[in-house]
């Protein structure tokens, strides 16, 4: 007479996960972050932990356990504490299908439809259920968002270590979400870690000597810090070009499930937000107009592909999302002068009477030279999938900007090093902007940087000059700096590092 409820919206809505070029999680989009996987992703040291930390008799009970439900209803009736030891089964029941009420009629609808599935369902079911709906802290209902927010990988590349810690936070998933930053949380996770491993140990499954050699892992910092919030400028940035991929719009995008493979080096990134912190408070200690705000717009372009693998937009994402790098027009001066000898073709032509470009525009255009005269539009999605399928994948849009000669020939008049080194323009405009650009045939590095008064009430923001925040130091000199800090050197078998 019991019918097996659908389940709620909540529990199935999935989130779209943004990746670098190597795998490294970027962040998310969507109202909850989570991500459906199938069962065989998930090692079966990580399904064995689970059951060991939640319900270790789940492969052959009914779906229930009697004696934590009379405890539960006791406890009800008594005024007593609640009372956990629901199933893996109960459990999967109360978070996806039904609404998360507390009281004996519920816990009795609870039951009964636990038993029901587990009749007319295969343990396995259950359990890829369960592990995609289950909460675990840090805002990630699931183990693919749980292994990606814990420890920074997918669900398949778990060890043992961390599927018997991921296991061990269910229970208290609010409190131990702090792990690895709060030596107290730390430790009170670990010994339940130990508890989870004996149990594995006990059942079988696991060998005495994995649990030997098993070390309690190292968790990705909690809460995020200050690079990790400056990276919302580059899921800004790959959501909107994802989406017109795709054809569907961003919320949509976001409600999906799907993981967007980007062009980004989040390597390269975070070194660029250390670079500007280090030169803003360099500002800071010299300015001498300390009403004005110093901006840094940074971007980073494969020659001949256009991938972007570094877009700085700004110092805080919090009070100025507008990405300076992608759409911020900055006053050029002399930073397109090396253009001015040559007859580009389009879209080079255009920008060469652009006053004011971006500094992803600029980027490119030196990324042409690299190239030998080859323009690639700049782009940020290198592929999109859902699940096992590959939804998307990104062609590069290149054609003839100017000849060969002409690339080379202004090229040369940049080389003020030896052979070998990347070419080097620094410029801008007199006390407002100052531009650095560094490219050699692997990337293409700009820096940018301008200053203005912030908008105060209804009076918009205006331009200031460098000279009051750069000090002794020349602001050219500056932008040079950071750019050299950034550029990835080249070791002997021309790898970067």
């Amino acid at each position: 007479m019991v019918d097996i409820p659908p389940a709620h919206p909540e529990a199935v809505v999935q989130s779209t996960v943004f990746v670098d070029v190597r795998g490294n999680y970027l962040g998310r989009r969507g109202p909850v972050d989570r991500q459906d996987v199938p069962l065989s992703r998930v090692p079966r040291h990580v399904q064995e932990a689970v059951i060991a930390a939640e319900n270790r008799s789940f492969r052959t009970d009914s779906g229930i356990a009697p004696t934590a439900i009379g405890r539960a209803v006791l406890a009800a009736i008594t005024g007593g504490a609640r009372q956990g030891g629901s199933t893996i089964t109960q459990q999967y029941v109360k978070n996806a299908l039904l609404t998360p009420e507390q009281s004996l009629s519920r816990k009795a609808e609870e039951a009964v439809i636990a038993v029901k599935l587990d009749r007319t369902r295969s343990k396995e079911e259950i359990l890829q259920g369960y592990l995609n709906t289950v909460y675990f802290g840090r805002g990630a209902a699931g183990i693919q968002a749980a292994a990606r927010n814990y420890f920074g990988v997918d669900a398949d590349a778990l060890t043992v270590s961390q599927g018997a810690a991921l296991a061990a936070i269910i229970n208290l998933p609010s409190y131990y979400e702090k792990a690895g930053s709060d030596p107290k949380v730390t430790a009170v996770l670990q010994r339940r870690w130990v508890w989870v491993l004996e149990g594995m140990t006990a059942g079988g499954a696991i060998t005495p000597q994995q649990r030997a050699q098993a070390v309690f892992p190292a968790f990705r910092f909690y809460p995020p810090g200050q690079t990790e919030g400056q990276r919302q400028y580059l899921v800004d940035a790959a959501a909107a070009e994802a989406a017109t991929k795709l054809g569907i719009s961003q919320d949509e995008l976001a409600r999906g499930g799907y993981t967007v493979h980007t062009t980004f080096d989040l390597t390269l990134q975070d070194a660029a937000a250390e670079a500007v912190r280090a030169q803003l408070d360099a500002a800071r200690a010299q300015e001498t107009t300390p009403e004005a705000r110093l901006h840094t717009a940074i971007a980073a372009v494969v020659p001949g592909d256009g991938a972007i693998r570094l877009l700085y937009g700004g110092a805080d994402y919090a009070r100025q999302p507008f990405n300076d790098a992608l759409h911020g027009a900055i006053e050029a001066g002399t930073a397109l002068t090396p253009f001015t000898g040559v007859r580009p073709a389009p879209p080079l032509d255009r920008l060469r009477r652009t006053a004011a470009p971006t500094t992803i525009q600029t980027a490119a255009a030196y990324a042409t030279l690299a190239a030998h005269g080859r323009h690639a539009t700049p782009y940020t999605t290198a592929r999109i999938t859902r699940g096992s399928h590959t939804l998307y994948t990104a062609r590069p849009d290149i054609r003839p900007a100017m000849t060969a000669r002409d690339a080379e020939a202004v090229t040369d008049t940049l080389h003020t090093t030896s052979a070998g080194l990347p070419a080097r323009h620094t410029g801008g405009a007199a006390n407002r902007t100052a531009w650095s650009t560094t490219y050699g045939p692997h990337l293409a590095l700009t820096v940018a940087l301008f200053a203005e008064h912030p908008a105060i009430g209804k009076k918009p923001a205006r331009p200031a000059s460098l000279a009051g925040l750069t000090g002794t130091r020349t602001a050219a000199r500056s932008a040079a700096e950071t750019a050299g800090a950034l550029w990835p050197r080249e070791t002997p078998t021309g790898h970067r590092r």
